[in-house]
């Protein structure tokens, strides 16, 4: 079952002495983050923050919330992780929530197995999907040339991996 609120994000410090915040984002780009008007403060959207102003800031993104006035009220949210409304988002064609690729099945697209996707990494250039099997990490470049197709409603992927990822790649 997909998840109502999704992580986007860490605060990692301050800026100014105003209650500004430094958000490491968990997206693409620290744009992405700046289209929404509110954010959650746990997995069950128990509490909503109202942003007064965000803006990118080199690899971060500067947040303001509303009623956080100081740098010592600032500094209390420090590590706090940010949450957003999946209703909130509507991603481009082609695009995931990693929420939503971890757990998913993996296979080649004759429907042999792969494994399991339980991981993914950011690297910069394109993502690396971490997937198990029967104990082995393999690690596969998330690009064009490699993903066939994804299916996060039924949670199955299919890729067509380079040679000498999979141990029994030819």
């Amino acid at each position: 079952m997909k998840k109502k609120y999704l992580e986007t994000g860490k605060i990692v410090g301050t800026h100014g002495v105003r209650g500004m915040l430094r958000v490491q984002p968990w997206s693409d780009s620290p744009s992405f983050l700046t289209q929404f008007r509110f954010f959650y403060t746990d997995e069950t959207g128990s509490a909503k923050w109202e942003i007064e102003q965000i803006q990118p800031h080199g690899n971060v993104v500067l947040m303001k919330i509303h009623g956080v006035d100081s740098i010592e009220e600032a500094e209390r949210l420090r590590g706090k992780v940010l949450y957003l409304d999946r209703q909130d988002v509507s991603l481009p064609e082609g695009r995931y929530f990693i929420d939503d690729l971890i757990g998913c099945t993996v296979y080649r697209p004759d429907g042999s197995l792969l494994g399991n996707l339980t991981d993914v990494s950011q690297t910069g250039a394109n993502d690396v999907w971490h997937i198990s099997r029967d104990g082995q990490e393999y690690l596969v470049p998330a690009i064009d040339e490699v993903i066939v197709s994804v299916d996060v409603e039924t949670q199955k992927i299919i890729l067509n991996p380079m040679k000498g990822i999979f141990d029994d790649a030819n």
